[in-house]
């Protein structure tokens, strides 16, 4: 999954921003798309790669909770800011506080883990520069989840979807987070009004399309581990649909060739 990027920018005046040149490219970024801290690790290390030739850069990082606010109770990221020279790389080590043993640890929590570029200043005048920042997904997981990880099975088999009036309802059985990416009667193409989803784990909510819209094998894409996309198709029996494992490996060698 591509990182979620936010444009930030110093205040300028409009007079400014007409004369000004403008340029816009990312140089620092992360090296995956998600973190997955273990509950048994003492931190996690993630490399930082400034892929400018010729700038060195800042890096500032932080931790965000699930709703996108800065938090310091469970999790820190250091340093918080750093220097990165040309064709080089960071790095960053998150670490848990005192207070992430009071996280649940009957399931995962959702963090985002953020990288804001922050630019030399430039030789020029007249020169509008933005900061780039690159927000991912930071899940922790609890030792006792870790340990039901099944790399064979992996849990978003167990997801299943049934038919209440003409709403489709998403129910995920496990202690762990899916991201939904796609859901339709195909691989490719999602059926109208569904929109990107983070299933908490235990959620038993509706997708957002109508049930009309499905056929009676969907296919879901979801985002694994390692930021791939994998597919689902379910097989359903009146309003109930649940995994097909064999289809959904069929699926995929298809969809890989």
């Amino acid at each position: 999954m591509k990182p979620f990027r936010i444009l930030m920018s110093s205040a300028f005046m409009l007079t400014s921003l007409l004369s000004a040149s403008f340029s816009a490219h990312s140089a620092i970024a992360p090296d995956r798309t998600r973190v997955i801290f273990n509950g048994e690790e003492k931190s996690v290390t993630i490399a930082l790669k400034n892929s400018n030739p010729s700038l060195p850069y800042l890096a500032q990082v932080w931790i965000d909770n699930d709703k996108l606010e800065k938090d310091t109770t469970y999790f820190i990221a250091q340093p918080p800011l750093q220097r990165i020279e040309p064709n080089s790389e960071g790095q960053i080590r998150i670490q848990p506080l005192p207070g992430a043993v009071k996280l649940p640890q009957d399931r995962e929590s959702l963090f985002y883990f953020n990288v804001r570029e922050i630019p030399p200043k430039p030789e020029k005048s007249n020169t509008l520069q933005l900061a780039l920042q690159t927000r991912i997904k930071f899940f922790y997981r609890p030792a006792a989840v870790t340990k039901l990880v099944d790399k064979l099975h992996p849990w978003q088999l167990q997801l299943t979807l049934s038919r209440q009036n003409d709403e489709v309802i998403i129910d995920n059985p496990t202690p762990f987070y899916v991201v939904v990416s796609r859901v339709g009667n195909r691989p490719d193409v999602s059926v109208s009004g569904f929109k990107n989803i983070v299933l908490e784990p235990r959620a038993h909510i509706p997708l957002g399309i109508k049930s009309s819209e499905l056929s009676n094998t969907p296919v879901m894409t979801y985002v694994d581990d390692f930021g791939g996309r994998r597919l689902l198709v379910f097989t359903c029996s009146g309003n109930n649909c649940k995994v097909d494992e064999d289809k959904s490996h069929d699926a995929e060698k298809k969809a890989n060739k």
